[in-house]
Formats: structure tokens, sequence, C-alpha cells
């Protein structure tokens, strides 16, 4: 998937802003697809060039104009076209784990800290959709327009739990090793409300 391919989905919902798309990647998107504000606009200027979006200047008042992007019929095709071809499953590029795997030769301290950084992070991103879901979908039920974004919801909540739950049972294992203490493992209620 290209960043443009990103764009193109986050327009079908309506026209936007460059800063509205920013906003949009850091509140939803950007949780699985990350990106800079740079990288979008620029990425909104080949699109243009493209024919795939249009810009509608609005004027404003005592602040600077903006530019409104707008999917053009060929962007909708583009769009519809990247949608129905078969999706890639995303590899794991992760150092943390490579230093487990050679762990016999590595400092245990400094590896067990990362673990315990990567825990309270995956805790907060786990807290942060939990609190979505039950702002947007407290129960359950969705237009269909926004079952994608339910799902992925859901996806992004079991996950941040499982990675925070393994990050707890890595933290004892080198714990047991090192001889130093352990974890506070996610209450039993947390695991079970990822539905």
């Amino acid at each position: 998937m290209a960043l443009g391919d990103a764009i193109l989905a986050c327009l079908t919902e309506h026209p936007m802003t460059g800063y509205e798309l920013a906003k949009t990647f850091d509140s939803s998107i950007g949780f699985f697809w990350k990106t800079d504000h740079q990288q979008i606009y620029r990425e909104l200027s080949r699109l243009r060039d493209r024919g795939y979006i249009q810009g509608r200047e609005v004027v404003q008042t005592g602040k600077p104009n903006k530019l409104v992007y707008t999917l053009t019929p060929e962007g909708r095709a583009a769009f519809r076209s990247w949608a129905a071809r078969p999706s890639t499953p995303a590899s794991t590029k992760d150092d943390l784990l490579v230093r487990l795997y050679a762990l016999g030769a590595a400092d245990i301290a400094p590896i067990r800290a990362d673990l315990m950084a990567r825990l309270e992070h995956h805790r907060d991103r786990a807290e942060r959709y939990d609190r979505i879901l039950k702002k947007h979908y407290a129960d359950g039920s969705v237009a269909p327009a926004d079952m994608g974004k339910l799902l992925n919801l859901r996806l992004g909540l079991r996950h941040e739990r499982m990675v925070a739950e393994w990050c707890e049972e890595a933290i004892t294992a080198l714990s047991a090793i090192s001889g130093t203490g352990s974890v506070r493992p996610l209450d039993a209620s947390s695991r079970e409300n990822a539905g």
C-alpha cells in the first residue's frame, strides 16, 4: 500500500484540507499506517497531478485561505481498483526481537528495560483504543459504512493487549534469569473486553 491509497481512503468519507487529513492520520489511520504531515502534503500534490483529487480554495477572513481536497471520479476509480486487489500481509521488523534472539550474548538489564517501556506503550495504546470503542461504539452497533473502523479498532485492541501480555511474559522470564522483580499482569477483565 502506498500513502496515496491511504489518503484516497480518507477522502472517501468527505472532502478534507491537508491539515484535516493529518489530524485523521494522527487519530485513526495512523494507528496502522505511519506517516508524517510533510509526507501527506507532498503526496497530495502528486495525487492532484495525477488527477485523483482536486483542491478548492476556501477564502477565510483573518487567516490564510485553505485548500479543501475532494476525490475526482478518477481518484474514486483508482481507490476502488486498489481496494479490490489482494492485500500483502505485513512483515515484522523489530530490533527488540533480534536482541531477544541473541539474548545469550547480550546484557539482560537493557533488554528488560526496553521490554518495560514497550509494555507501557502497548498498555497505553490498548487503553486509547478501548476509550475510542466506548465513545463511538458503546452498544456495539455500527452503520455499515463504519464496520471497517469498528473491526480495525477491535483488532488494534486485541493486538495491543496480546503484545502487552507477551511483554509481561518476557519480563517475567528475564527477571527469573537475572533475579530481579517481576511486573504487574493485565487484569483478566480487561482481556475479556477485547471481545
